[in-house]
């Protein structure tokens, strides 16, 4: 008798879970949170550099450090320890910075590996919750994905990875994690830096968006004939559109989720509610979106890009264009 209970307890707590994200989001909207906002820390305003060019890489990724040392002077100044000591991070000589912003919760491009001359781009675009005071969890995940593809590479294929925090992420909890708001403004720019990359990479190299959490909802704005060979959504709560076909973009169209992401307790729905569009309805993974679904392991919202992993060596392979060696759930 002990397996049924088993059954039918799981069961009855996954109920819960939907029922208690459902309150949530509605919660997040007719009730937004309050408290005290963080204090606005100063930055200088951002280099102002003409469009990067392959010529001009390494004189925009000087100037960009230039203006995270002085972001982290004024930070220390202001007595913020914690950013001065993120801001100083991205300063480092080491750092090739594309974009940098250190006003607000922060804005930052970074590059690993040789974007001139690269055959296959990765573009990482973060999920909520991710500023320059978190950045640093965002920055393992292209590392590691940065490794993986040099792994995986065919002989000769040349790769880089670009880490996009280039737009205001919502917070986990608010209410802007349940609507496209956020993502509609996003859109523009993540489609202003595809243009940079072509570009600077030139004709023949091929670009693949790796979009996680609400970041899919980003990609999936941006879309529409957008000049990218894949899209993979990873950790989807959705995108906005009933189906793969409803983005209008040529590319391929991924998803994947880990068995142990809360995302599959979000209600797949959206809605009208006091004077906005809640929820991303079809869920990604669903037959009925349409998307090529890959195995993206056992792990939680938080571990895709986990040294290892099955989601991982999928998404290094998706972003290679190797598709044969996708393995599959």
């Amino acid at each position: 008798m002990r397996p049924r209970v088993t059954v039918r307890w799981r069961r009855r707590a996954g109920r819960w879970r939907r029922a208690g994200c459902a309150t949530l989001i509605a919660g997040a909207v007719a009730l937004p949170l309050s408290g005290a906002a963080r204090p606005e820390i100063p930055a200088p305003v951002p280099a102002a550099l003409a469009a990067p060019t392959a010529a001009t890489l390494e004189e925009a990724y000087a100037a960009n450090r230039a203006n995270a040392a002085r972001a982290s002077r004024m930070a220390a100044d202001h007595g913020d320890r914690h950013r001065a000591a993120a801001d100083r991070a991205m300063a480092d000589r080491s750092r090739h910075l594309l974009a940098f912003d250190g006003r607000g919760a922060g804005l930052a491009t970074e590059v690993f590996g040789d974007l001139a001359h690269a055959d296959r781009v990765a573009v990482l675009v973060p999920g909520s919750d991710t500023g320059l005071d978190t950045y640093g969890r965002f920055r393992a995940a292209a590392l590691a994905l940065h490794r993986q593809l040099l792994a995986e590479a065919p002989a000769g294929t040349r790769t880089a990875v670009v880490a996009w925090l280039g737009y205001e992420t919502p917070g986990t909890v608010s209410t802007a994690v349940a609507t496209t708001g956020r993502a509609d403004r996003a859109a523009p720019g993540l489609r202003d830096l595809v243009g940079d990359l072509l570009r600077i990479t030139g004709p023949g190299s091929r670009l693949a968006l790796l979009c996680h959490s609400y970041g899919s909802v980003v990609c999936a704005r941006a879309a529409a004939g957008l000049d990218v060979s894949d899209i993979a959504l990873v950790g989807s709560p959705g995108t906005g559109a009933d189906t793969a076909a409803g983005l209008h973009s040529e590319a391929r169209i991924w998803a994947g989720r880990g068995a142990d992401d809360w995302v599959e307790h979000v209600p797949h729905v959206s809605a009208g509610l006091f004077g906005t569009t809640v929820g991303f309805g079809t869920d990604p993974v669903s037959p009925a979106f349409g998307a090529r679904v890959f195995d993206a392991g056992d792990g939680g919202h938080s571990d895709y890009f986990d040294t290892g992993s099955p989601s991982l060596t999928n998404l290094a392979r998706i972003a290679l264009g190797v598709t044969p060696e996708v393995t599959h759930d």
